[in-house]
């Protein structure tokens, strides 16, 4: 099927939720209410059969009671009549459905023929089908909210598809926090129709996607997976995390989502095969996205750290080091610039140590010149909380370097340590695209991440 009607679906101009409801704290008040505060941008219609109104909005008794032709139908029915409700759907010529409805494979065998019977109906009527036991879909630009939580990200340039619903909010929970946007989110749920190759060759031609997150339990048409992935990951990166590394999580997921998480190392090989990024930790997914979302991909594996403390400058050359990367060997004319900038005591070397009680102009001298080294890649810039120091005031100094300066090529990255005292310079950060982590080892994690993406695509 590829990506045929998926337009329907993340791009309806006409939405109708069926099982729409007023009683607080079901899921089909949650999808309406989302709804009737009035935010997509196209037109959405409620639909009921026992109730002539909803949330103070007209309510319809079926779907061919809607006045104009339905692009996406959302269903949050029993799954007993889950299967009328997509016939119903296919008569009304709806081409788009997600369900959200549970009670399917995940439960066993009357589940399973639960589903069989709904993709019959499909494929009579030609609608593709996002679900079923999923989250729904957000489309942030156009204000599409298609799920049951109340708060969408801002708009952005990542598609995140993830297996796992409840762990597909708490992402979204923590991008809305960290100010990073997404183009969509998918909770893809049980998959009997639109799966991960779909979804990878839509947003893989989709112009508001730039890159692509996944969070994997199992695949099910690995050939279509594979086609689509090798495909586009040249264009977009694919970064995946991918549960089920050992037989007792295997089981685990099987439960879960009703599919067979496979071998690991077959995934590992057909990852590599097909470019993808893989991921150890939701983290580092997390991590990638904000990334993604905001800076240049490393050029290559050469950092500079920019530190006001020693310790912190070795844990960070060590975590380098162990994943591959290397500490950017700085040139005289570097050298030459922040002899003259910084006290006589400072560490003549990468990592720069802007010796403890560094304010905002030797951060300001270090990154400047870090900046115009040919042989630096990127930056991750340190900071522990000293008396002396306000970190806002060096976020601040940092924030206006890059804004004067043409540094697009350089990936740059921050940490700046604890929690209380450094909480306005990292919500700082964040709110100019710079991405910050509780650790330097995260950091450097994610830089070497990305740095390995470019090389898989030049590999490929």
């Amino acid at each position: 099927m590829g990506t045929t009607n998926l337009d329907k679906i993340f791009k309806p101009r006409v939405v109708a939720i069926l099982g729409a409801s007023d009683v607080e704290g079901s899921v089909g008040y949650a999808v309406a209410a989302n709804f009737v505060r009035g935010l997509f941008e196209g037109k959405a219609y409620l639909v009921n059969n026992h109730k002539a109104e909803i949330l103070g909005v007209k309510a319809y008794p079926t779907i061919g009671a809607v006045p104009e032709t339905v692009d996406l139908a959302i269903i949050a029915t029993p799954a007993k009549t889950v299967c009328g409700v997509v016939e119903e759907c296919g008569k009304a010529g709806v081409k788009g459905v997600v369900i959200l409805s549970a009670g399917f494979k995940e439960t066993g065998p009357a589940g399973k023929a639960l589903e069989d019977e709904i993709i019959k109906v499909a494929k009579k009527f030609d609608i593709r089908i996002v679900g079923p036991n999923c989250l729904g879909i957000i489309r942030p630009a156009t204000r599409l909210n298609g799920t049951f939580l109340s708060k969408v990200p801002k708009p952005g340039t990542v598609a995140f598809l993830s297996q796992s619903g409840a762990l597909g909010s708490a992402i979204l929970d923590t991008a809305i926090h960290e100010n990073v946007g997404f183009s969509t989110f998918v909770s893809v749920g049980s998959m009997i129709d639109v799966d991960f190759g779909d979804l990878i060759d839509y947003f893989g031609s989709d112009p508001h996607t730039r890159s692509i997150l996944m969070y994997v339990e199992g695949v099910t048409n690995a050939r279509r997976f594979m086609s689509a992935a090798r495909h586009f990951a040249r264009t977009k990166p694919i970064v995946v995390v991918k549960a089920g590394r050992f037989r007792e999580s295997a089981k685990a997921v099987a439960s879960h989502t009703g599919s067979l998480s496979g071998e690991d190392a077959i995934y590992e090989a057909a990852f590599k095969r097909a470019g993808v990024v893989r991921v150890d930790e939701i983290a580092d997914l997390f991590n990638a996205a904000e990334v993604l979302s905001t800076q240049p991909l490393p050029s290559g594996p050469r950092l500079a750290i920019i530190t006001n403390a020693g310790g912190p400058g070795v844990m960070t050359t060590d975590a380098l080091l162990a994943r591959g990367g290397k500490v950017a060997e700085l040139s005289p004319k570097t050298m030459e610039r922040l002899n003259a900038a910084l006290p006589a005591f400072w560490s003549h070397g990468n990592p720069i140590d802007l010796i403890g009680d560094a304010g905002p102009e030797r951060y300001r001298a270090a990154l400047e010149a870090c900046l115009d080294d040919e042989n630096v890649d990127g930056i991750l810039i340190l900071l522990t909380v000293q008396a002396m120091i306000n970190p806002l005031s060096v976020a601040e100094a940092i924030v206006e370097v890059l804004q004067s300066k043409t540094y697009q090529n350089k990936t740059i990255l921050a940490s700046f340590m604890g929690k209380t005292r450094v909480g306005e310079a990292n919500s700082y950060f964040a709110g100019h695209n710079i991405p910050t982590y509780d650790s330097p080892e995260e950091g450097v994690k994610t830089y070497m991440t990305m740095y390995q993406y470019r090389r898989n695509i030049e590999l490929l």
